[in-house]
């Protein structure tokens, strides 16, 4: 029996194409390696106070801003009477009147997006945001839980990292530096 000419060089062809995408592989690899850490950080201390500002947006009356749209509307923010009601009939907080935990709610949604957004006490925004996150899913909306594990999965990336270089937190600390 004569041996198939194309037999022997099967093994080569796949030999060939297997380093060839194993190859392609380590360069994606090495290309996704080179992503700054910083750039992620932004990103996620972004997308993350633009969530809860917006979701505090909708608790107060008299200020309303809104960077991504350009619109801007100056006032004295004050509690909305529909925070206090959203609290009372829906999100039913244990322990926290309605009053207080819409109040509660609102500052938080305001002062820590703002300051993961500049990236100043990033890491103990971050932990506040996480405690709100942890208490929105098991106490108001248990079934959130995707959205939630990524807000979660941010926010701890943001605590054991940092904030990146483009912070408050790092000018700061090259400030403090000594020379």
């Amino acid at each position: 029996m004569t041996p198939n000419a194309t037999t022997p060089s099967a093994p080569v062809a796949d030999a060939g194409a297997a380093a060839l995408l194993h190859r392609l592989v380590g360069r994606a690899h090495a290309a996704m390696a080179r992503i700054p850490e910083s750039a992620i950080a932004l990103l996620g201390r972004f997308s993350l106070a633009a969530v809860f500002w917006k979701s505090g947006q909708t608790k107060i009356e008299g200020l309303s801003i809104d960077i991504v749209a350009g619109t801007f509307d100056f006032g004295w923010p004050r509690l909305a009477s529909s925070a206090v009601d959203l609290f009372r009939d829906e999100y039913r907080l244990p322990l926290l009147p309605p009053e207080a935990a819409a109040t509660m709610a609102a500052f938080g949604e305001h002062v820590l997006p703002l300051l993961l957004l500049l990236g100043l006490g990033t890491r103990f925004a971050a932990l506040g945001l996480l405690a709100m996150t942890a208490t929105i899913q098991f106490l108001v909306y248990p079934g959130a839980y995707p959205t939630h594990g990524v807000w979660a999965a941010v926010l701890l990336w943001l605590m054991a990292r940092g904030p990146g270089v483009v912070s408050l937190d790092h000018w700061l600390a090259r400030r403090q530096s000594p020379a």
